[in-house]
């Protein structure tokens, strides 16, 4: 898991460098192409092969979760192209209490106070972040924390479409339908590139696809929740590759905001975790 969340944060710097060259719908729509050819050879190599794995009652579902997720990552490309992969990273880390908070409404599940209290505690730890004094209301500040919310709601959408559909057959849909709309938006985007971007784009796409395989034989081998506090690994190696190559400054308002976002997050863990 650690892994993965490595190759995530090396993934995000790779966006981050080709969003800054090249329009973000064309960089999406690439990625989303090579993505959809690694959802189909992992699919037909399931039992029943693609037939069985496409099957499913509740296409509308799948279809909305592949539009969500595939506008998530445009969305939060782009934060990375206007704050930078550590701000980013630290405001989107808000995303599992997003989770917890948004599964009452749309799971009908129980959220306690002691959760409810972890929620804000992790939203007072992002207002630090976005130094309410300067820039609460500017664009640029939300920009992640939208992303973070589409991606929360795709979390509880996933889960779920779980109790009808399997795994691989949500993995399924994700990619394909999120190829075919950014196939719809980006074409009109397409810009030639030096062949070292060309390079770079590969990579990307590689990265992407490995990274999914990880996360893939990580829950085939331990539970989504001992998994899920090593996630914010990725905030650590996001910060990293952000000081080191990209020359991102790590700002004190910024430690402090991202601490209280973690800890309430693992708390939260903690607490789903007891509970059972």
């Amino acid at each position: 898991m650690a892994i993965t969340m490595l190759v995530f944060a090396i993934q995000d710097g790779i966006s981050q460098y080709l969003a800054r060259e090249y329009n973000v719908f064309f960089i999406v729509m690439v990625r989303y192409w090579f993505f959809a050819i690694f959802v189909f050879i992992l699919c037909s190599r399931q039992p029943g092969g693609l037939q069985r794995v496409a099957s499913t009652k509740q296409p509308f579902l799948q279809i909305f979760r592949g539009v969500l997720l595939a506008f998530e990552v445009i969305v939060m490309i782009t934060s990375f192209t206007l704050l930078g992969l550590i701000e980013s990273h630290a405001v989107f880390s808000i995303y599992p209490l997003l989770v917890a908070a948004l599964s009452g409404p749309v799971l009908k599940e129980y959220v306690g106070w002691k959760r409810w209290s972890a929620i804000f505690i992790g939203f007072f730890g992002v207002m630090i972040i976005l130094k309410p004094s300067n820039n609460v209301f500017s664009l640029e500040a939300i920009i992640p924390l939208i992303a973070a919310l589409m991606f929360a709601l795709y979390s509880l959408l996933t889960r779920y479409a779980a109790r009808q559909d399997g795994a691989m057959t949500s993995f399924f849909w994700t990619g394909i339908i999120g190829a075919i709309v950014m196939s719809v938006i980006g074409s009109g985007y397409w810009a030639p590139l030096k062949p070292i971007d060309w390079a770079w784009l590969g990579l990307l796409c590689i990265f992407g696809c490995l990274a999914h395989y990880l996360l893939i034989k990580c829950y085939e081998v331990s539970e989504a929740g001992l998994l899920q506090p090593f996630a914010y690994l990725q905030l650590l190696f996001a910060t990293i590759i952000g000081l080191w190559i990209f020359s991102e400054k790590l700002e004190t308002h910024l430690m402090i905001g991202a601490f209280f976002v973690v800890l309430a997050g693992l708390f939260a863990f903690w607490r789903e975790r007891q509970k059972t």
